[in-house]
């Protein structure tokens, strides 16, 4: 479901806040050169399996995340997550190191007291 690219993107724009399913068809047949219809099905299937809710309001469908199913999806990978949580973790130090480094070595480079 959540493996087809359009249906991702998808939910990155409702992510951002509620949004109209004109908006939402813009943005998708721009970036992916798909049909209104097409875009129609998508949401339609982000909705059937609660991943979307839609809302009218006047002549307008209004379309925001629903994260009843993402909250079962990130559940479920909680299982996994010992996998790839210590390898976040040490990316996360290397960074932090690499800042502090670059940090240090501007510092030295400001101060003309300092021999090279």
């Amino acid at each position: 479901m959540l493996g087809d690219p359009v249906r991702r993107r998808i939910l990155e724009l409702l992510a951002d806040g509620e949004q109209s399913s004109g908006a939402v068809t813009a943005v998708i047949r721009a970036e992916f050169g798909i049909s209104q219809p097409a875009v129609s099905q998508h949401l339609r299937v982000l909705r059937d399996n609660g991943f979307a809710t839609v809302r009218p309001d006047g002549a307008r469908r209004l379309y925001a995340v629903d994260d009843t199913a993402l909250r079962e999806a990130d559940a479920w990978l909680g299982r996994f997550r010992r996998f790839w949580t210590p390898h976040l973790d040490a990316l996360a130090t290397e960074v932090a190191r690499g800042k502090r480094q670059r940090r240090l070595a501007a510092r030295d480079d400001d101060d003309p007291g300092v021999d090279p």
